[in-house]
């Protein structure tokens, strides 16, 4: 059975609330550019968030998945499923809540 092209994504593992990663965990995978893209494509998305498909990047899309999968399992992102699309958006209770200043330091750092 073929995949909608969309779901190119693959899911990380979702995050409990409550389940904290240590900053150098976090910081490290920001420290990736393609990373570091995406969150910054994110912030700047109207309505917080993008089809998985809607991304600009200039890597493969396994390579892509993967990094995805990484900001997933640091708890930055949270993807869902919408028809064909999987729609990804930053996590902005739980990064404000856990990490203060953290999204801002990425604004700033464009």
């Amino acid at each position: 059975m073929n995949k909608p092209k969309n779901l190119e994504c693959r899911p990380g593992k979702p995050r409990d609330d409550g389940e904290v990663v240590p900053l150098d965990r976090v910081l490290k995978s920001l420290g990736d550019p393609v990373r570091l893209s995406i969150v910054r494509q994110l912030l700047l998305a109207s309505d917080g968030e993008l089809a998985c498909g809607c991304f600009e990047y200039d890597v493969t899309k396994q390579t892509f998945s993967h990094h995805m999968a990484i900001l997933e399992d640091v708890g930055l992102v949270q993807g869902r499923p919408e028809g064909t699309k999987r729609l990804i958006s930053l996590r902005l209770d739980h990064i404000k809540r856990t990490y203060p200043g953290l999204l801002e330091l990425i604004r700033a750092a464009e």
